[in-house]
């Protein structure tokens, strides 16, 4: 599972990254900092069972914090992107490759207009811009993809009578889409999947741009939210895609967190002085209390959350192994969050632990309330279930 976080140069992406994973990385106000792609884990929040058991837990693929399970994904920040960058301009064709792999994006997006087309800085700048731009060149990198080998894999479908969405599959697997990408992509874009010959241009193109959106959702996280123009410009372009944030104040609660200067749980809307600190860090905690009361959280976790939660529709599920005392053979209790696809069944889960516990399924128990369920039944979200063998 793979989030990268992108947009132009000098918004925030590094410090979104560093405030996400705690790793170290460059972070400063010129354009193209990130060469290379950064590549951390970062965490995404649940609550964990052990509340309900009313005993610790004791994870190995993931962490508890006071009842919040912490579960690892995978981020990735790549290199800024600029108008034109699917034509080359920048570090535009470096920037696109490396997406390949990502499953969704989340777009740091300086809401406060301080920065220019290219990420230099500057002001009145509008963000609006930005949104666009960014969807225009992802639109025109996937058409280019698909351009480059379209006349050949439209004649040998037609010719050979082969299933269009396997054509597609094969042909660009690198892009990480599903059968139901493509269907959503061909019901959208109103075109006929057995005579891709007879496409247009604009019919190639349309066809892209929905499969890039179905493959690949977009969140805007609206970074550099504490600016006072960051405010106006979020309530003049306000929509359920985006979530206010600021990175910095992140990064400042996690960093003092780690030096065991504050409690704090990312994604909170509070944290807890736990030390006598100098007059300047409270004055600076202060402002940034003041923004989690205003908004609810730093909007860093909410994004992470809703990449993997809504965005990728995945749920967690907790298998054990003791059904009565939820923990596995060694009596570790609620070892394992799995982070799964919404839909996913019991067998599926079975096979999702191992392989051989998959071929060996003959059945699973729901370990609240004991019963017994089928390989077919589609498990929710805190389902913590034993597979039987």
């Amino acid at each position: 599972m793979l989030i990268a976080l992108v947009g132009k140069s000098n918004t925030g992406k590094s410090t979104f990254f560093k405030a996400a994973t705690l790793v170290d990385v460059e972070i400063s106000n010129r354009i193209f900092t990130t060469i290379k792609p950064n590549e951390g884990v970062a965490y995404i929040t649940a609550d964990c069972p052990c509340k309900e058991l009313g005993k610790p837990c004791n994870p190995k693929n993931s962490k508890c914090e006071n009842g919040t399970r912490l579960i690892p994904v995978k981020l990735l920040d790549v290199a800024g992107l600029v108008p034109g960058a699917h034509e080359g301009r920048g570090l535009g064709n470096q920037f696109l490759d490396d997406l390949r792999p990502a499953q969704v994006f989340i777009h740091i997006l300086d809401i406060s207009g301080t920065t220019d087309d290219d990420g230099n800085p500057a002001e009145g700048h509008d963000p609006e811009k930005d949104i666009k731009f960014f969807e225009e060149e992802l639109d025109y990198w996937y058409t280019s993809i698909f351009r480059r080998e379209w006349s050949q894999m439209a004649k040998q479908t037609e010719i050979t009578h082969a299933d269009f969405e396997k054509q597609i599959l094969g042909r660009f697997s690198g892009l990480g889409m599903t059968k139901e990408n493509i269907r959503d992509a061909i019901r959208n874009s109103n075109v006929d999947p057995t005579s891709p010959t007879k496409w247009t241009d604009d019919d190639v193109f349309s066809f892209a741009k929905n499969l890039r959106q179905s493959s690949k959702p977009i969140i805007i996280a609206a970074n550099k939210m504490d600016l006072p123009s960051g405010g106006e410009n979020f309530s003049r372009l306000k929509c359920d895609l985006m979530v206010p944030c600021c990175a910095d104040f992140e990064l400042a609660l996690r960093i003092a967190a780690e030096r065991g200067l504050v409690n704090y749980v990312p994604g909170s809307h509070d944290f807890e002085i736990v030390k006598e600190l100098p007059e300047g860090q409270k004055k600076a905690l202060e402002k940034i209390s003041n923004f989690l009361d205003r908004y609810g959280s730093t909007g860093v976790q909410s994004c992470l959350n809703r990449a993997v939660f809504e965005f990728m529709n995945c749920i967690v599920v907790y298998p054990v192994e003791d059904e009565t005392h939820w923990s596995d053979k060694k009596g570790s209790v609620l070892p394992d969050a799995h982070l799964v696809p919404r839909g996913t069944t019991a067998r599926q889960l079975a096979y999702e632990i191992h392989s051989d516990i998959g071929d060996k399924f003959i059945g699973a128990l729901d370990a609240r309330t004991k019963r017994k369920i089928g390989a077919d039944h589609e498990l929710k979200s805190g389902d913590i279930i034993k597979i039987l063998t």
